[in-house]
């Protein structure tokens, strides 16, 4: 994570995008901090506290440096599955999928969450919803303009007209539903409907990056501030990167650019889950996931679990009989298990569960085992 650094500290450069709550930020001391091109808020009470507050009730995140793009007209599924390799075919209006970009060497140039929203009530034209990570937006844009076949779609890039909050935690569902129009309880996970919020059109998706229940909200700018003022005043907790940084690693998702990027394949960073190789037909770097599957991967993402409090950082070498081995990609002293954890990429022989391997740190190694994730497995997932 970026060094923090305090609000309106000139170290921070001016050509810094600002969400359009920043201002709202500002107004609860939010600790400002540089983040992928962004100037966003690390934490506003303290992260531990923000954390607590999401496994316990409900805590709000301002995840509006998002990318969010738009696709509408005919055989949309049907063209964008040879982007990715998961079978969006089967999808109904209302679902979602995990998914991710693959380049020509099957390796991830994005992971991005993919929301079928069905036919158009007015045209009757298929759309969907695709939401990127904020550091690869333009990136992915101009990879899908380049990939996919555009004829009779159009593909419309809105994430400088949208708000978007991520409201977490068990108590989700009972501070948001007085401001929505339709019943939220029956939405499943990855399920997303369009509804008024606040008397405005919205999307509303449950999805989120902390693993707990929770939503996702898309609305415009205007509405999106009254949102968020209409959370915090009934006692939803505000939270910044700090926090969503801990809650995503105690669920073992992924952080793209630091646990899997342009030179991970998604069988080597463990998500051969989104891997649909029997159930689709094409798609951009199938025949190097093809054969990583018959012949076995060389490398992969794991689990570990420290022996103590010492923490392993980003970066930090992990040892195996008194060789590096590997690196550690992401690390915390989880605040809802009380233990060091971390995700690392060693050499797949040395990633079965139960491995003692070893983390340097500043100098000394110190024991380290591979475990079995997630971290933390939330029992308010909705199904």
């Amino acid at each position: 994570m970026a060094k923090s650094t305090e609000p309106n500290n000139p170290e921070i450069p001016s050509q810094l995008a600002r969400s359009p709550l920043y201002e709202l930020s500002l107004e609860l001391k939010g600790r400002m901090v540089p983040f992928s091109g962004w100037e966003m808020a690390v934490q506003y009470a303290g992260i531990s506290s923000e954390h607590q507050a999401v496994r316990q009730q409900a805590g709000m995140f301002d995840i509006s440096h998002m990318g969010k793009f738009c696709l509408k007209g005919k055989q949309l599924i049907e063209k964008f599955q040879p982007l990715v390799p998961s079978d969006l075919s089967r999808l109904q209006p209302g679902q979602a999928q995990y998914t991710v970009l693959l380049n020509n060497k099957g390796c991830i140039l994005d992971d991005i969450i993919f929301y079928c929203q069905g036919p158009d009530p007015t045209t009757g034209e298929e759309r969907a919803v695709i939401i990127v990570n904020a550091a690869t937006r333009i990136i992915d844009k101009a990879w899908i303009v380049a990939q996919l076949d555009l004829s009779g779609l159009s593909f419309t890039d809105i994430s400088e007209e949208q708000v978007l909050i991520a409201i977490q935690g068990p108590e989700a569902v009972k501070y948001l539903q007085p401001f929505v129009e339709d019943n939220l309880a029956p939405i499943k996970a990855f399920g997303h409907l369009e509804t008024n919020l606040l008397g405005q059109p919205s999307f509303i998706a449950r999805t989120g990056y902390t693993g707990e229940d929770g939503f996702e909200i898309m609305v415009d700018i205007e509405t999106g501030k009254k949102v968020w003022q209409k959370l915090l005043d009934a006692g939803v907790v505000p939270c910044g990167l700090g926090a969503r940084d801990t809650l995503r690693l105690e669920a073992a998702m992924a952080l793209y650019g630091q646990d899997i990027d342009d030179n991970t394949t998604p069988l080597e960073a463990g998500l051969g889950w989104v891997v649909h190789l029997d159930s689709k037909g094409d798609f951009i770097g199938r025949e190097v996931l093809e054969k990583q599957k018959a012949t076995g991967v060389s490398k992969r993402l794991v689990g570990l679990e420290m022996e103590g409090r010492h923490i392993a950082r980003h970066g930090y070498p992990v040892i195996f009989e008194s060789e590096t081995v590997g690196e550690v990609t992401s690390g915390t002293l989880s605040p809802t298990l009380n233990r060091a954890v971390g995700l690392a990429v060693v050499p797949a022989k040395l990633s079965k569960i139960g491995q003692r391997l070893e983390v340097e740190i500043r100098g000394k190694n110190y024991p380290a085992t591979v475990v079995k994730k997630p971290f933390y497995r939330s029992p308010n997932r909705p199904n």
